[in-house]
C-alpha cells in the first residue's frame, strides 16, 4: 500500500479559500497569528474561518514567539486542533497550554545550518506532535525559499518520534521530488499555491494536491526541486 502523504495549506484569509483547500482534498489548513505576517488574521477573521472547517480537517494556528496571553486567546477564541511554533519558542513554552503543537525549525539558521546541529535541536522537542522544516529566511515562512534537503539526514524517524513535515518552497512541480528525497509524513505550502500574499489559487491548490497523489502512487516528479 502507497503512504499516503498529508497535506497543508498554511497562510488561509478568505472563506472562499478555505472552501477551496477544503474540496481539494487537505488534511489541514493553516491560520497564521504574527503579526508581522502579510497573512496575519485577528481573532474574529480566525473565528469566522475556523467554522467553515469541517470535521476531519485540522485547524492549525501559527505563531512566532508570541506571548503566554496571545496563545491563550487564540486557544479561548479560535480553538484550533493544533499550535505551530514557528520562532525561537523554548521547549518549556511550547509544553506549557496543554496542547498539541507542531515545532517548526528554520533549517539553515545559526545552529541549525548542519544535519547534526538541527538533529540535536529537534531532540530538544521530544513532546511535539511533529516537527516541521522551513527555509531559513526573515519573514518566519512563506518565502518561497527552499533549503538543502541533506540537511535533514539526521533527522530521527520512526514510532514514538515527533513525525516530520516538509515545507520552504514547495510548489505543484517541485513537491514531488521533495517527497520522494525524503518521503515526510506531511508537506506544508503557503506562497506555492498563492496567487498574492495571502490569496490562493484555486487551480493551484488542486494541483498541489494532485501532485502530491501522484507522488504518492508513484508517479514521475515533473520538475526537480
Amino acid at each position: 500500500m502507497n503512504h499516503r502523504t498529508r497535506i497543508k495549506v498554511c497562510g488561509l484569509t478568505r472563506p472562499q479559500d478555505v472552501d477551496a483547500a477544503v474540496a481539494a482534498g487537505v488534511d489541514a489548513v493553516g491560520l497564521v497569528f504574527y503579526p508581522e505576517s502579510r497573512r496575519r488574521l485577528d481573532l474574529d477573521q480566525a473565528r469566522l474561518l475556523r467554522q467553515r472547517v469541517p470535521a476531519f480537517v485540522t485547524v492549525v494556528a501559527l505563531f512566532v514567539n508570541p506571548s503566554p496571553d496571545d496563545v491563550r486567546r487564540v486557544l479561548d477564541r479560535v480553538a484550533p486542533d493544533l499550535l505551530q511554533f514557528h520562532g525561537e519558542e523554548p521547549p518549556e513554552f511550547c509544553d506549557g497550554f496543554a496542547s498539541r503543537y507542531m515545532k517548526a525549525f528554520r533549517v539553515g539558521a545559526p545552529g541549525q545550518g548542519s544535519a547534526p546541529e538541527l538533529a540535536a535541536r529537534c531532540l530538544d522537542y521530544p513532546h511535539a506532535a511533529g516537527w516541521l522544516f522551513d527555509s531559513y529566511s526573515s519573514g518566519f515562512g512563506g518565502s518561497g525559499l527552499r533549503f538543502d534537503l541533506s540537511l535533514l539526514a539526521d533527522i530521527p524517524r520512526g514510532p514514538g518520534i515527533p513525525v516530520g513535515v516538509l515545507s520552504g518552497g514547495l510548489t505543484a512541480t517541485s513537491v514531488g521530488r521533495a517527497i520522494a528525497a525524503w518521503q515526510p509524513f506531511a508537506v506544508d505550502v503557503s506562497s506555492g499555491v498563492e496567487s498574492a500574499p495571502g490569496i490562493k489559487d484555486t487551480g493551484r491548490v488542486l494541483e498541489f494536491v494532485q501532485a502530491v497523489r501522484a507522488a504518492d502512487a508513484g508517479a514521475p516528479a515533473s520538475a526537480t526541486p
